[in-house]
């Protein structure tokens, strides 16, 4: 007996090796699989789901038994329903998976040599033409409801503030709370410039310019939100970064708090009933266009000279004192550019809600930032896409369980903590190139036709 019972830890150790085994070997299969297949070819195969789920979604979806489309993959049905997870799960078979993976894998001789001939091209041309077809995908499966649109605008308005606090988080090493803050000013900064301008309100009183020039001035509200939540920036910086250790999140909490306090005592602009009225203009195209400008933009940042000498004072800031970088200055910048972009979040945010609330930033909206930063990764641009994705949809798809979700997505973000400390995808250059390029086994075929023109 004794024997056996010192046997049976190993005989469960050498069983939970197999199962890891096995589950690694059949992962492996698929990523060999699929290995060749380039970006192009799963747009192709996204584009074409979307494409059947506009013309035969409703009629596959009724003879299954589904009252409408499952609007988010399915989860919300299965939870509220949960007698309907076989047809959901036969929908999301038959619309979405077979199709993607089909086409991607039949077509990967097609997809690489198109990605060769577009590597020819200018990046920027390869990349614009990649863009169009992931918003082509995007405008056809947010058709199917209005749902799908409002949840896309608030998942890309996530991408552009947990870029912005990565770049504090991650990239600089320091630990902030001022992004509410940040996204409260930059709201209100917006909207009083497209209120006060564009419409006729209660509040303020008549439009002092024309409203039909309002959607081309839009982007310059946008602008100063984002100056006003750098000018917030520099208030935090100048006290805080005279210090060392956990002052930054000491001082960036209270700026939060004192900025949410500031606005709710401020009855010119709504106080804590916060301000309405914002024009309808933070529609899908032109919040995509900031969310692709976003990532441009912090994509070069931190792959310049300055993000790399940001690079170095998260690793020591002493020797990079030392090696002549400027360290003041260069954690000053990153704070106030990163700062910028979470006021462009913000003043996006508020013409999607078209109302605003002090309460709107709160210490709510800080955890749900943090989390998305940490979950998807730190110093890295997939990472951050990633983590607001994931995020935003893993909340959605647990709105049925009310307050319960709040209990499994914080599990969650233990486990991951426990697990992967640095998040899903950290430290993880994102290369443009290498990301639209063919894949390694047509690199031969490529460089023909590189040759060749």
């Amino acid at each position: 007996m004794e024997t056996q019972n010192s046997k049976s830890p190993t005989e469960k150790t050498n069983v939970l090796n197999t199962i890891r085994n096995s589950i690694n070997k059949v992962l492996n299969l698929i990523r060999n699989y699929f290995s060749e297949v380039p970006l192009l070819g799963w747009f192709i195969g996204t584009l074409t789901a979307v494409s059947l789920e506009q013309l035969v979604g409703r009629l596959i979806a009724l003879s299954l038994g589904l009252p409408k489309i499952p609007v988010l993959f399915g989860f919300v049905t299965i939870l509220k329903h949960p007698y309907l997870i076989p047809s959901t799960i036969l929908y999301m078979l038959v619309i979405y998976i077979l199709p993607i993976v089909s086409i991607a894998r039949l077509t990967v001789p097609i997809t690489n040599w198109l990605a060769g001939k577009l590597l020819v091209l200018p990046i920027f041309i390869s990349v614009i033409i990649h863009l169009g077809l992931l918003y082509l995908i995007m405008h056809l499966w947010s058709g199917i409801s209005d749902y799908r649109v409002l949840m896309l605008r608030f998942i890309l308005i996530a991408v552009i503030a947990t870029l912005s606090l990565n770049v504090v988080n991650g990239y600089m090493g320091e630990f902030s709370c001022s992004h509410p803050g940040f996204m409260a000013l930059g709201a209100y900064g917006a909207s009083i410039c497209t209120v006060v301008l564009f419409v006729d309100d209660s509040m303020f009183g008549p439009a002092l310019l024309p409203p039909a020039i309002g959607p081309f001035m839009f982007p310059i509200a946008l602008i100063v939100g984002g100056c006003l939540a750098s000018v917030g920036a520099f208030l935090v910086a100048i006290p805080s970064f005279r210090t060392r250790g956990d002052y930054l999140a000491i001082v960036s909490l209270a700026f939060t708090f004192i900025v949410k306090s500031l606005i709710e005592n401020l009855e010119i602009i709504g106080g804590a009933r916060g301000l309405s009225s914002q024009p309808n203009w933070a529609n899908l195209p032109s919040i995509f266009i900031c969310a692709v400008a976003c990532v441009w933009i912090i994509n070069n940042f931190v792959r310049s000279t300055l993000g790399k000498a940001l690079n170095a004072v998260r690793d020591d800031e002493l020797a990079a004192n030392v090696m002549t970088v400027n360290t003041r200055r260069t954690k000053m910048t990153a704070f106030l550019f990163a700062a910028f972009w979470a006021g462009v979040a913000g003043g996006l945010l508020a013409h999607v809600l078209r109302y605003v609330n002090p309460g709107t930033f709160g210490i709510q909206k800080l955890a749900e930032v943090l989390a998305m930063v940490y979950f998807g990764g730190l110093n890295s641009i997939q990472g951050s896409i990633l983590g607001a994705i994931g995020f935003n949809i893993l909340s959605e798809a647990l709105r049925p369980l009310a307050i319960y979700k709040w209990i499994i997505i914080p599990s969650m973000l233990i486990l991951i903590m426990i697990f992967r400390p640095t998040g899903l995808l950290a430290f993880k250059e994102f290369d443009v190139k290498k990301i639209i390029s063919p894949k390694q086994k047509q690199k031969k075929e490529v460089q023909n036709v590189i040759a060749s023109n």
